[in-house]
């Protein structure tokens, strides 16, 4: 379960956390926007990094959290089906990507604790 502390809100039942190379260059390419419901997608990195993110062959769009060590908020964003290339402005250790309107209706926002 991914779960906003600060909120007190699920942003997803469900989570799988991806460390592995292949997992994250595959993401959530080519896959039905089933695969995402009431789920999320955790990438998790060895240090805080900028991790820029393309939607290749995603054919729906999504809600994504970029979180700092402390699993604390740093930025978030929806990305839209298709989309070439995003560059956060923050450097993140997990990147969640998950259902979108998942972080308007939980309220979710930069400063917020997640737990995963």
């Amino acid at each position: 379960m991914i779960f906003n502390k600060t909120k007190q809100k699920i942003l997803a039942k469900k989570s799988q956390i991806y460390t592995d190379p292949f997992n994250k260059a595959l993401g959530l390419m080519f896959s039905s926007q089933k695969k995402i419901k009431n789920k999320a997608i955790v990438f998790e990195f060895k240090k805080e990094q900028i991790v820029a993110l393309h939607m290749l062959f995603v054919f729906y769009p999504i809600d994504v959290l970029f979180l700092d060590k402390n699993k604390k908020v740093v930025e978030t964003t929806t990305l839209k089906p298709f989309c070439l290339c995003y560059v956060p402005q923050k450097k993140a250790k997990y990147v969640i990507e998950c259902e979108n309107g998942s972080i308007a209706k939980t309220k979710t926002k930069a400063g917020d604790i997640i737990r995963l």
